[in-house]
């Protein structure tokens, strides 16, 4: 099953709910580009390789290819992610807890970009899709803890395999390249930074692009009274719009989780950078091809911390590690507290 874009124009004009619904999951993508896509350039952007205003066209483009191409090859992130929760028979409650579960996302996303901190918008997104689940059955009925287990193990999978290939990415690259002169091999990493931001916007865009656009899809599918659709299909003009809309995101705000990451937490040379990005780009390919939802949130900068730590342990700021740990704790409970919280206040009102 899928949405023509006629199809979806029509209804966006005639029902106010579809218009709400395609309204608050673009409020999402949104600020997802604020504060989780610019995790993919920080990078290349603070070693200077690019431009701030290049990485982010370059990123916004990746962002439509990940999507299309990962989606081509395996939907699994996108079926996880749509199989998590069941917001139950009745359509109209169930699209009015999604849309508070929306909002709850957009609210806990751009407090946590007000103060710099990068965030999960993948665990934001669980988070607060759970959260509206559990007020709306009064119980756990409508989680699925066979799909919910995967995020755990995307958590620790991000983490671990995130820092431990940053570690091993740069002392391979500091091994291969010991007997070179460093001052030639600076022009050479700072165009491989170029196709390391590239490569990372690219499995951005294939993980966190196909997961709002299954909610986007759950959120049509609800609203049309179709909330059991068990196979479905992406079509381009969503992809499109998803990746314009991350974009435009990352071009409005993302400069302050750039900064956080790429030049506040550890303070990358070149080939560092580059280190990082090949690091976190082949775990989000590994992961994306085993459809496990990880954060690239968490598997970028634990590739960055990976990196620090591999020249000494002091070369991370942890004071900034310790304030993104802390947002990453406080996701789950807060972002699903507030789905549910916020779910209880719609359901009450409409």
């Amino acid at each position: 099953m899928s949405i023509e874009i006629g199809d979806f124009l029509s209804q966006l004009i005639s029902n106010p709910m579809v218009a709400v619904t395609a309204l608050l999951t673009m409020g999402v993508i949104l600020v997802n580009g604020w504060t989780d896509a610019p995790n993919a350039i920080a990078t290349c952007v603070s070693t200077r390789a690019m431009k701030a205003s290049s990485a982010i066209a370059m990123a916004a483009v990746c962002n439509f290819f990940g999507v299309l191409l990962m989606t081509l090859v395996n939907s699994k992130v996108a079926m996880t992610l749509y199989n998590m929760v069941d917001f139950g028979a009745n359509s109209s409650e169930a699209s009015v807890a999604l849309c508070a579960a929306l909002f709850a996302i957009v609210v806990w996303a751009t407090a946590a970009w007000k103060f710099g901190i990068p965030t999960s918008e993948s665990h934001a997104l669980i988070a607060g899709l759970s959260g509206a689940a559990i007020a709306l059955h009064g119980s756990l009925e409508g989680i699925n803890p066979e799909e919910w287990i995967k995020v755990i193990y995307g958590l620790l999978l991000s983490t671990i395999l995130g820092f431990g290939s940053g570690f091993g990415a740069v002392r391979l690259t500091e091994l291969i390249c010991r007997p070179m002169d460093r001052q030639k091999t600076v022009g050479f990493f700072k165009r491989a930074q170029v196709f390391g931001g590239a490569s990372m916007a690219f499995m951005h865009g294939a993980q966190d692009g196909q997961k709002f656009m299954s909610v986007f899809m759950l959120g049509i599918f609800l609203v049309n009274g179709s909330g059991h659709v068990t196979d479905f299909s992406i079509p381009i003009w969503l992809m499109l719009l998803c990746s314009a809309v991350m974009g435009l995101g990352t071009s409005v705000g993302g400069y302050r989780i750039i900064k956080a990451v790429g030049l506040d937490m550890v303070k990358l040379r070149t080939y560092q950078g580059f280190s990082a990005d090949l690091a976190a780009a082949g775990c989000l390919l590994f992961s994306s091809l085993t459809g496990v939802p990880v954060s690239t949130t968490h598997t970028k900068t634990t590739a960055i911390m990976g990196v620090g730590a591999s020249k000494r342990l002091s070369a991370v700021n942890w004071s900034i590690v310790r304030e993104m740990v802390l947002a990453w704790v406080l996701t789950f409970p807060g972002c699903g507290l507030l789905g549910y919280i916020m779910t209880k206040i719609f359901m009450y009102l409409f």
